[in-house]
């Protein structure tokens, strides 16, 4: 079965480029039948939190990314203790003392040589004498991971297309740390193991990262899941600004953005297929695929964010949002006021609007002598029909006035605002009283 998993760490609240890793992470499996597991990396003990833990559960389901199935490293040490173990017997992982301050020494000098800044692999020449040394001297080692220099590291990613790494020019990684705390570089393929991952879905700043783990998957005697590695977002500036980076379900739903306008967006953003609204996130399914993703920087665009949720609300069902809306607004209402919403919050205003009380907008003389001969025929017309075009026509024939001079000093009369929602699906929402009682304030 196709399994994916979104991992964040519960050191944060999910920022946009995380939505976008759990979104596609979700969308593949859901279009392939699969199954999509929620893995929460909190092996970091001291910067791991529950109440992000519980933010990283809310924010999906607002999104709707409901996982079928969630782990928690902190669950797990067992297993990669005897992973572990089985590494060191088979002298895949090796213990080294040098300390941050040696570490970048040597940097520095391979820097200046023009180097790569490769660890030179000095631990694997210790002796016991020197291990015994070190151990005297209260030293305890973090854990490298001995990379196979024998052949060049190949895969075929999903999105970047064949990619290559000489592990010569590879330092072996930091596994586990003299406190004996775990990195993430291990204990995730541990998991892609044992959670049967068959595809990782993440960003292509982990591309090295997916080189060194392979070997570690081929060390550990599994067969590796498929990769593919996207390309990361961008602002309309070029690299992701820390606002608009650190943006996330929060932050949105502040703005009044909905889940399936964010859906919509960063389901298609750094492919070639427009960005079009939906009704539901099912509707994103049928063209996920990694081959239309290119390795060009994705553009997220918070203009055409909000332009997208404008669209998106236009097609939201009365169902879809009745629970957000304020009290007495009915259906009628909804469909009448949602072609001018960019927010669903915004809906409260207009129906402030239906309901008054309004200022009475200062109008000229001639406005208001003109709304004065409005009231008499708003009077005598039929308010069980449609009053709007019954109100309209006559004015039109008994004034002379049409266009704009006809029906601003009455929209303004009737709802204080020079635009608006359409009149004629407005006016029987005001109703009769509320729209005598409105024009004739503004006649006077």
């Amino acid at each position: 079965m196709i399994t994916t998993r979104f991992a964040p760490s519960p050191t944060g609240r999910l920022h946009v480029g995380n939505i976008r890793a759990a979104l596609h992470n979700w969308l593949f499996a859901r279009q392939q039948g699969g199954r999509f597991l929620l893995r929460l990396d909190d092996t970091d003990a001291e910067r791991s939190s529950e109440a992000f833990v519980e933010a990283i559960r809310a924010d999906l389901a607002w999104l709707g990314l409901v996982p079928d199935g969630e782990e928690r490293q902190s669950h797990r040490f067992p297993l990669y203790e005897a992973a572990f173990d089985r590494l060191r017997a088979a002298g895949r992982v090796y213990p080294a003392y040098e300390t941050q301050q040696e570490l970048d020494l040597k940097r520095k000098i391979l820097a200046g040589r023009g180097l790569p800044p490769v660890y030179d692999r000095a631990a694997l020449a210790l002796s016991d004498v020197d291990h015994a040394a070190f151990g005297a001297e209260g030293r305890t080692p973090h854990w490298r991971f001995k990379l196979d220099h024998g052949s060049a590291i190949e895969w075929d990613d999903l999105i970047r297309g064949h990619q290559r790494f000489d592990p010569k020019l590879l330092s072996d990684p930091v596994v586990r740390r003299a406190d004996g705390s775990w990195l993430y570089m291990l204990p995730s393929v541990i998991d892609d193991i044992e959670m049967a991952v068959t595809h990782v879905v993440r960003g292509e700043d982990h591309v090295t990262n997916t080189g060194l783990q392979l070997q570690m998957f081929a060390a550990l005697g599994a067969e590796p899941p498929a990769f593919a590695h996207e390309a990361l977002l961008t602002g309309s500036e070029g690299k992701l600004s820390k606002r608009l980076g650190a943006l996330g379900c929060d932050a949105f739903r502040e703005m009044g953005i909905e889940p399936l306008t964010l859906l919509a967006l960063l389901a298609r953003i750094g492919t070639s297929d427009p960005v079009e609204p939906v009704a539901e996130a099912a509707e994103l399914l049928h063209a996920f695929d990694f081959s239309r993703f290119g390795r060009a920087p994705a553009r997220f665009d918070l203009d055409e964010l909000t332009a997208l949720n404008s669209r998106v609300i236009h097609r939201l069902h009365f169902q879809d949002v009745a629970d957000r809306l304020p009290e007495g607004m009915d259906a009628t209402a909804w469909h009448a006021i949602r072609p001018n919403l960019a927010t669903v919050a915004e809906a409260t205003d207009w129906w402030h609007v239906v309901e008054g009380p309004l200022s009475t907008p200062a109008l000229p003389d001639e406005d208001r002598a003109f709304l004065g001969e409005a009231v008499r025929v708003a009077e005598g017309i039929d308010w069980s029909a449609d009053p709007w075009p019954a109100l309209t026509t006559l004015l039109k024939d008994i004034s002379g006035r049409k266009g704009k001079a006809l029906f601003l000093p009455l929209r303004l009369a009737l709802t204080g605002r020079d635009h608006g929602p359409d009149m004629a699906a407005l006016l029987p929402l005001i109703g009769r009283d509320r729209a005598l009682e409105r024009l004739k304030a503004a006649a006077q």
